[in-house]
């Protein structure tokens, strides 16, 4: 079993910066890909970041230039970078892990992040 816990979320005013964290444990295997997710009151969850073991990232088209996600694999952590910051982007955030070629992934439980304007 895998277990992954979020970190970082809070309060902050839009054009400002917050980084998660996301910290994985358990039976990780060396070929994963990590990602964050968020979900906006009455919207679907969406893929916001994700990156691959090897480096390979992924980034939605409203947070490209914006946010960066990175990892350190020896730590098992994954972050979330998040500058200029918008209201729009106000959303429970969640990591995730799976296996490489895997579609079932594990989820945290999510941290809030709240963008004032």
């Amino acid at each position: 079993q895998v277990q992954v816990v979020e970190s970082g979320g809070g309060l902050v005013q839009a054009g400002g910066s917050l980084r998660l964290s996301c910290a994985a444990s358990g039976r990780i295997v060396s070929s994963n890909v990590m990602g964050w997710y968020r979900q906006a009151p009455g919207k679907q969850r969406e893929l916001v970041a994700s990156i691959t073991s090897g480096g390979s990232t992924n980034y939605a088209d409203s947070v490209k230039g914006r946010f960066t996600i990175s990892r350190d694999n020896a730590k098992n952590m994954v972050y979330l970078q998040m500058n200029s910051l918008k209201p729009e982007d106000t959303a429970v955030y969640s990591c995730s892990y799976r296996r490489t070629g895997s579609l079932i992934g594990v989820w945290g439980q999510g941290t809030q992040v709240t963008v004032s304007s």
